[in-house]
């Protein structure tokens, strides 16, 4: 581990200590019984990740279904947010800390004190164990205030309550009455980036620019950070077996990562692009993608196309992809002829047009 590696470390196992107690005081204060009285609402993420970002889209989801005359400040970190919610009338104000706050000191500084600058109906920590969510949720003007900390009695209820899209759901529906909504059910929204139809048609051309337009398309995204990268030569059996199976009657494409690498040395039809929505409308062309747990996988999930996540050191149960035709798989336990049978129950479950 790099020193610069070791200090983060440190400086967020300090932080941690620090913000753990932040508004475990007890009941929640100061709410309204009229939903119409809500009228501004901030929720806090303040990590600059893709995937992390992605997470709370189901989130934004409910609290937008549930407070119809609501606009949402979302405090976050980095610059990816404002593409993500695009097509989000509900979000008004995007707070963003700088991704490299010791770099830009007086601005990160100046973000912070910016949150003070409206009063909130509702302020929403997203994240139980982050420590800048919960001290944003402390600092912002809010007439209620929910740190979001996991609730056994919500975690024995429902058994995918610990996934880290769903918990703040399931919490919110809790909360949800002592404003006179009501409580909403059915299952968690998906993750979604709210494509256009504008988005989705020139994503389809771009797709066609790579592979013919007369068979589905199998995507797969060969790359991963740190350790939840496959090696070349895991990949390279995947690869082969998904192309002796599927070749004949799908297109296989690899998607690019931004370093521009490939796990299986560039053998398939591949593709490369930094504009996130761009890539999204890609995926959403594609009948399945497959590939390791990360941001990709998120957006692939957000995308609303059945996803494979490969999982080796994260865990399902708190990342899997959920929206419909989506499966986790725990390459630990599974060998490669195993998950390409899930893969071809996945193909065979879901009727998808290239």
């Amino acid at each position: 581990m790099s020193f610069k590696s070791q200090i983060n470390v440190y400086r967020r196992r300090a932080l941690n200590g620090l913000t753990q107690h932040i508004g475990k005081s007890g009941k929640i204060r100061n709410y309204t019984e009229n939903p119409g009285q809500v009228q501004r609402i901030l929720i806090s993420r303040p990590n600059s990740r893709l995937g992390n970002q992605l997470l709370i889209t189901p989130l934004v989801q409910e609290v937008s279904e549930t407070f119809l005359n609501a606009k949402i400040d979302l405090f976050v970190r980095g610059f990816l947010s404002p593409v993500i919610f695009e097509n989000y009338p509900q979000i008004d104000q995007i707070i963003r800390l700088p991704k490299k706050p010791f770099k830009s000191l007086g601005n990160y500084l100046k973000v912070w004190l910016s949150i003070r600058k409206y009063r909130y109906d509702l302020v929403l920590n997203v994240i139980d164990g982050s420590s800048s969510g919960r001290l944003s949720t402390a600092f912002a003007r809010g007439k209620c205030k929910i740190y979001n900390d996991i609730v056994q009695e919500l975690r024995e209820r429902y058994n995918d309550y610990l996934h880290i899209a769903k918990f703040p759901v399931y919490n919110f529906r809790e909360y949800a009455p002592l404003f006179g909504a009501p409580a909403p059910s059915g299952p968690v929204p998906s993750l979604n980036i709210k494509l256009s139809k504008e988005e989705l048609k020139n994503g389809k051309t771009l797709l066609h620019t790579v592979v013919n337009d007369r068979q589905n398309t199998i995507a797969v995204f060969t790359f991963a950070t740190g350790d939840k990268c496959y090696s070349k030569t895991w990949w390279g059996e995947v690869y082969g077996k998904l192309k002796e199976k599927y070749e004949s009657d799908y297109n296989i494409v690899e998607i690019l990562p931004i370093e521009n690498v490939s796990q299986i040395d560039f053998q398939a039809p591949s593709w490369y692009c930094k504009d996130i929505r761009e890539i999204a409308s890609f995926i959403a062309n594609t009948r399945i993608w497959i590939g390791a747990d990360s941001g990709m996988m998120h957006l692939a999930s957000a995308a609303q196309t059945p996803t494979v996540g490969l999982f080796s050191r994260t865990s399902i149960e708190r990342y899997g992809p959920y929206n419909p035709g989506s499966i986790a798989i725990d390459t630990n336990t599974t060998s490669v002829e195993e998950m390409i049978a899930q893969i071809d129950a996945v193909l065979h479950n879901t009727q998808r047009g290239s």
